[in-house]
């Protein structure tokens, strides 16, 4: 027994020296991950530049209603062309392409009155269909007139339904130097469904674009790219709980890259996996990284007043890269969306990504669709 055991030590140990510790520790984390790959299958712009009297364009953020095989898309208008409002869009997939979008419907917001809101009240950035039969809105909030960042429920007639409670470090002060950073705070939102009926719990995620106030130091340029992915699980009564804070890293800008943050989060059907979308701009123009997240064994941050100082302490969300866009040979636009969509002919999953046009005038930028497969 004692010849096996010392036989079974040589033979790891000469693994060990031939194949290299690194690379078993490479091994040992990709097992963490899924084995996802995405394939592109092509684009679609939305030419319609007016509906039912509105300005189309912002559109910041989709979702997926699987019952009735229809789109919601949120504009980040803040009322200055048309009342804060999402889209309903019908978006025909045939031959694994987007062979036209056709626009059903244009529904207003409306606060806890019933009013519409007024300009510079709302940045609505977000948006994510629950069991509910409702959407969920993630809002950065407006800097300039004092308004705070939200995420509330809204019924598909754009009724206010509740709210998410926010902590207190979101909320911007300037006096105390705490919140989120003017127009990076909430542009993520994404909706983790197990139950069958609409009264079972469900989990929501949303995260910041990019460094709170209190975490960033400007003489260490790597705080900025901190940001905190908050966990909330929502109940049929009750307050939503946050259940959970993480701390995200979002990638060094390569050269050339004047911004990058975190714009959307998706939710996937493996319970602790989600999909990250990070938008950068720079020189070579927009481009997007897509990563799998694997939430399991990340450190609990809801206690940390700052990020700031030495975080060795701190277990991230593990990230892998599933795809840079800037390889697939064609222009992108300012991604800022992307969900689940119907499944396509062989049965594989579909995922849309959309852009945000910025209200663009001149033709320079459009509403861009872009059509995956996930593999």
């Amino acid at each position: 027994m004692k010849n096996i055991k010392n036989f079974l030590g040589v033979i790891i140990l000469s693994f060990l020296l031939v194949f290299g510790v690194n690379n078993l520790a490479v091994l040992a984390e990709n097992r963490v991950f899924l084995d996802l790959k995405m394939e592109f299958l092509g684009e679609f712009e939305l030419k319609d530049s007016t509906f039912e009297n509105t300005v189309i364009g912002g559109l910041s953020g989709i979702t997926y209603n699987p019952e009735k095989n229809l789109f919601y898309a949120i504009s980040d208008d803040r009322a200055y062309f048309s009342p804060a409002r999402f889209y309903t869009l019908d978006i025909q997939i045939n031959n694994d392409k987007i062979n036209n979008i056709d626009i059903k419907n244009v529904t207003f917001l409306k606060d806890e009155k019933g009013e519409i809101y007024l300009s510079n009240t709302t940045d609505t950035e977000a948006i994510a269909f629950s069991p509910r039969n409702s959407v969920f809105i993630a809002s950065e909030g407006v800097y300039k007139t004092n308004t705070p960042p939200f995420i509330k429920e809204y019924d598909l007639e754009g009724n206010f339904k509740s709210s998410v409670r926010i902590p207190d470090r979101y909320i911007p002060v300037a006096e105390e130097k705490k919140g989120i950073e003017n127009n990076l705070g909430f542009e993520s939102l994404t909706i983790k469904a197990n139950g069958t009926m609409a009264q079972d719990p469900f989990r929501l995620f949303t995260a910041t674009e990019s460094a709170l106030v209190q975490d960033t130091d400007l003489k260490n340029p790597e705080t900025v790219l901190r940001s905190r992915l908050m966990h909330y699980v929502i109940n049929p009564f009750g307050d939503p709980v946050l259940v959970g804070e993480h701390l995200y890293l979002i990638d060094n800008p390569s050269l050339g890259v004047l911004y990058n943050g975190l714009s959307e989060l998706l939710a996937l059907p493996q319970e602790g996996y989600l999909l990250s979308l990070e938008r950068t701009l720079g020189l070579r123009g927009y481009g997007v990284k897509i990563f799998q997240l694997v939430m399991g064994n990340a450190t609990d941050i809801s206690n940390q007043k700052t990020l700031t100082g030495n975080i060795d302490n701190i277990t991230p969300i593990r990230k892998k890269l599933v795809l840079d866009l800037q390889k697939l040979g064609i222009k992108l636009d300012n991604i800022e969306g992307f969900t689940f969509g119907p499944r396509l002919a062989d049965g594989s999953q579909s995922l849309i990504m959309v852009s945000d046009n910025n209200f663009s005038k001149n033709g320079k930028q459009k509403n861009q669709f872009l059509l995956f497969k996930l593999i």
